[in-house]
């Protein structure tokens, strides 16, 4: 398939419900994220995350249901601009070993009491993966903040 922008790029937005300074600290904090990774699984999987937030520091994650089924991302930040925008390089991995580098950024803007998220991801290799980030990675990513930002480290 031959790659353009359109089947390279993907945009999403949400409105959480809390203030942009909040949702950055849930979205960048490595504790805050241990919690919401699993915030919504039904029993707790393995989730270990560095987080090192300012240009050129980097953001390890490692998280599944298993030791033997884990999913690894490593973003290096590009842009730090709390609360307000991130860009990172992201390379990710699933248990079968695909690995995937795409750049990533998050804006985190005031409405309505809550935060405008907009998520731009770009780089796909085709449109399959990023249809598949747009259903299924950021939706799911995207209700666990939610959730946290609910109800904290309470289970919905």
């Amino acid at each position: 398939m031959t790659r353009n922008a359109e089947t390279a790029q993907l945009r999403m937005t949400r409105v959480l419900p809390a203030s942009p300074e909040e949702v950055f600290d849930a979205y960048t904090d490595a504790e805050k994220q241990k919690i919401w990774f699993s915030i919504l699984d039904e029993k707790p999987g393995v989730v270990e995350i560095d987080v090192d937030l300012r240009v050129g520091g980097r953001q390890t994650a490692v998280w599944g249901p298993d030791a033997d089924t884990l999913f690894r991302e490593t973003q290096t930040f590009l842009v730090v601009d709390r609360p307000h925008r991130l860009v990172t390089e992201s390379t990710g991995s699933s248990p079968d070993g695909m690995t995937m580098t795409t750049t990533v950024e998050v804006t985190f803007e005031e409405h309505d009491g809550g935060t405008l998220l907009t998520v731009v991801q770009t780089g796909f290799p085709a449109s399959e993966v990023r249809d598949f980030f747009m259903q299924e990675v950021w939706v799911g990513a995207l209700d666990r903040i939610e959730a946290y930002l609910r109800h904290g480290e309470r289970r919905p």
